[in-house]
């Protein structure tokens, strides 16, 4: 039973990888019901406001739902929101058991088991929870830690340069490497860069033919979409002609915030604005924008994962307060010397300080090495 739970489960959370970047502020989400050992019907979340996954696999499963047995990502919710709680429609339609590879963190969502197991359907919950928590990441962090999920992603030489004394910070990484960093852009709903990231490389923060290979259990590629653009920029520098205003590669109007310092220069917020973009003034910590304020203002937008892509004094400060929770690094076999390290703007005096990291991935990508990490204590 145990070996059929988990390939059935592991179906589930298949069918949830396939709208990965599409349905923040809600988690990915698949539903596989199974009758006689046969699947007969299946679903998984495609956006916020859509029909949760385990409607969809009643509506495939129809009468057959009756007596069936109901593998699922995550906890069937239990309260009224856009949706009807899916555990009620579980209840209507005779569904016998529930297989749940882990619990909703969300405390407004939770008692789906419960309601179930007081319906008298057999509930089951914890298998494979290790993959359906990875799975989401973004989500989970969010509701247990009250921020969102701040991923640094940097391509580095040996020598732990990310640009030239120059700024030049173009091409570091092979062109595989750059494929694989475009999947992180797909993933998480907001990508973050500095004013001085706009102004020296006029980024276009889109995302353009990724790699998928960060989600092991992604069978087919989801739609592409762009993540919302964020500048911290505390004194309104960006540029009203910067590329991160212009439509994305598929046709998708640009979404962009510009977070400002409270007391930013009015006629340069008013030119952003008239550009596209969305204007936020937040509180200054230490002269510029406070880090913290930035995050919270991001999760009240609904915006559960930030991909950090600036410069090293961004970077720098968000590992100093930390906020970093996880890096994606991209190592190329070169050697630059004098250039701008990975974290600038602080310095510890020993080694004994340096804080460690849990290495969790390893691969090469041609002659670069990837590796994910997260920050140990």
């Amino acid at each position: 039973m145990r070996e059929l739970d988990e390939r059935f489960l592991r179906r589930a959370l298949q069918l949830a990888e396939r709208a990965r970047g599409h349905t923040h502020p809600n988690p990915l989400v698949g539903a596989v019901l199974v009758q006689g050992g046969r699947i007969v019907g299946e679903g998984y979340h495609p956006r916020a406001g859509e029909p949760h996954a385990e409607v969809f696999a009643l509506r495939q499963a129809g009468p057959l739902a009756q007596g069936a047995t109901l593998y699922v990502s995550l906890e069937p919710c239990n309260h009224f929101g856009r949706t009807p709680p899916c555990s009620l429609a579980l209840l209507q339609a005779g569904v016998a058991r529930v297989v749940a590879a882990a619990r909703d963190p969300n405390p407004w969502a939770q008692g789906g088991l419960e309601r179930l197991r007081a319906g008298g359907v057999e509930v089951e919950a914890g298998l494979l929870e290790a993959e359906a928590r990875e799975q989401n990441e973004a989500f989970f962090h969010a509701q247990e830690k009250g921020r969102p999920f701040v991923l640094l992603k940097a391509a580095l030489t040996l020598d732990g340069k990310v640009a030239a004394p120059s700024g030049d910070a173009r091409h570091v990484s092979s062109e595989a490497s750059r494929r694989v960093a475009q999947a992180y852009r797909q993933w998480l709903p907001a990508v973050m860069v500095g004013v001085g990231t706009v102004l020296t490389d006029d980024p276009w923060l889109t995302v353009r033919e990724p790699d998928f290979r960060p989600f092991p259990l992604m069978l087919e590629p989801p739609p592409l979409r762009d993540p919302v653009k964020v500048v911290l920029d505390t004194e309104a520098r960006t540029p009203p002609t910067a590329r991160i205003f212009q439509e994305g590669p598929r046709g998708e109007p640009a979404r962009v915030w510009v977070l400002v310092g409270q007391g930013a220069p009015r006629e340069r917020l008013k030119a952003l604005e008239e550009a596209g973009g969305q204007v936020v003034e937040l509180p200054r910590e230490g002269g510029r924008v406070s880090l913290e304020a930035a995050l919270t203002f991001l999760l009240e937008e609904g915006l559960d994962g930030v991909l950090l892509e600036g410069g090293p004094r961004l970077a720098g400060a968000f590992w100093q307060r930390g906020l970093v929770d996880k890096l994606a690094l991209f190592l190329a076999p070169k050697l630059l010397g004098e250039g701008r390290g990975f974290l600038e703007g602080f310095s510890l005096e020993r080694m004994a300080e340096a804080r460690r990291l849990r290495i969790v991935r390893k691969e090469w990508l041609g002659e670069d090495l990837w590796l994910e990490a997260y920050p140990e204590g």
